[in-house]
């Protein structure tokens, strides 16, 4: 499978096209919809959430509650265009008429910059219109779909955060994905944990009132993978490889482990490693899984544990140094409207960017023009997986 996005923050609205899909899978917009809302959810955010409630609109791809295998063809309005249609419009400028709300100093941890030297734009505006992490909602779009894909097959993606500006939360032991998501969505900033949520909560706050941001980790965990999907072949095939570039596609991510993660340079071999067991009902298993449930580019059976860890927003309220490039002055950056805290946000735009990398190599690995093909493939592959 593959998609495309197109559209700018405060453009008419975001376009998704989605290709490889199987026909006869079930999907209506409210599959959508739920991810949307949650996406805009989480301590933090700033106004926009308030201006705009993000709904799909499905365009083509879908008959009467069911993929046809032809490209989906997803949208989402921009409600906030009203108030930006001269600024944003597609009609080019009369003569000598000035560019409004034009932006020629950089913001430091922006796309500004080089996006501006990339494509020779004068008005950086043209450059982070695009880079604007308003995109992320056409990801999220793109993974419910993948997150429903992987439902009608047993698989479960879940979400939560673990760190917000230097507050971590206490470990957990494994939750189901789905029991996880719930708990997290109770939380306004998806803690599982009640005494660092407040103390998340006051972080947030602080730095809101010294004019800056903080940024966190979150975790995403996968159960029902079956084991094998994924290659040791080549670098561009193995699927935990691809689920970290997808995690740091994400606007301001910068790291990802799995598992252990970096705690595995710091023991023996002996602590790392996941023993291998069998039994007749369940088949091979490991007791531990502390390779977050990947092995040579491929999944083990084990639940997935990956996570990401989000830089602090750029967009700051006490605004860093910046020069402008039509004077080469300096100059304090812009201000675009921002959040401070977008990490609680960030942990579903990353469940949904695993559950598309998931669902994606599923397709790849297994015969997927039709859906009840697709699903009775896999069903004979579980099987074989137990008895081999």
């Amino acid at each position: 499978m593959r998609f495309l996005t197109a559209g700018e923050s405060h453009g008419p609205g975001l376009t998704i096209i989605i290709e490889g899909l199987p026909a006869g899978m079930p999907l209506c917009e409210e599959d959508i919809n739920r991810s949307l809302s949650l996406r805009q959810k989480g301590y933090g955010r700033g106004r926009r959430m308030d201006i705009e409630k993000d709904r799909i609109q499905i365009t083509a791809g879908v008959r009467h509650g069911k993929t046809l295998g032809s490209p989906l063809a997803l949208y989402i309005e921009n409600k906030d265009f009203q108030h930006w249609k001269q600024i944003m419009a597609v009609e080019p400028l009369q003569e000598e008429t000035e560019i409004k709300r034009k932006v020629t100093k950089p913001r430091p941890g922006h796309a500004d910059l080089s996006g501006g030297i990339k494509y020779g734009h004068r008005d950086l505006r043209n450059v982070l219109e695009r880079s604007s992490a308003r995109e992320t909602a056409a990801r999220v779009a793109a993974g419910a779909v993948a997150r429903k894909l992987l439902a009608e097959l047993g698989i479960s993606v879940g979400s939560h955060v673990i760190e917000i500006g230097g507050v971590k939360a206490r470990q957990t032991d494994f939750i189901d994905p789905i029991e996880l998501d719930e708990r997290a969505n109770r939380s306004p900033v998806r803690c599982l944990d009640s005494e660092a949520e407040k103390e998340m909560i006051n972080a947030i706050d602080q730095a809101k009132k010294s004019g800056d941001s903080v940024g966190g980790i979150v975790e995403v965990v996968a159960d029902g993978m079956p084991p094998g999907i994924g290659s040791y072949v080549h670098y561009d095939r193995k699927l935990d490889a691809k689920i970290a570039g997808a995690i740091v596609s994400i606007n301001a991510f910068k790291g990802v482990e799995f598992g252990l993660g970096f705690e595995a340079g710091r023991r023996k071999g002996s602590e790392v490693q996941d023993e291998i067991f069998w039994d007749r009902e369940r088949g091979y298993y490991r007791r531990t899984n502390r390779l977050g449930g990947f092995e040579g580019g491929m999944t083990t059976g084990m639940p997935i544990v990956v996570r990401g860890v989000m830089k602090p927003i750029p967009t700051l309220y006490r605004p860093l140094k910046s020069v402008d490039i039509e004077t080469k002055e300096p100059f304090n950056a812009s201000i675009e409207r921002s959040d401070n805290c977008a990490v609680p946000s960030a942990s579903v735009v990353c469940s949904h960017v695993v559950s598309w990398e998931l669902a994606n190599a599923l397709v790849e690995q297994f015969y997927s023009d039709r859906f009840d093909q697709l699903k009775e493939q896999l069903n004979v592959y579980r099987k074989e997986a137990r008895e081999f």
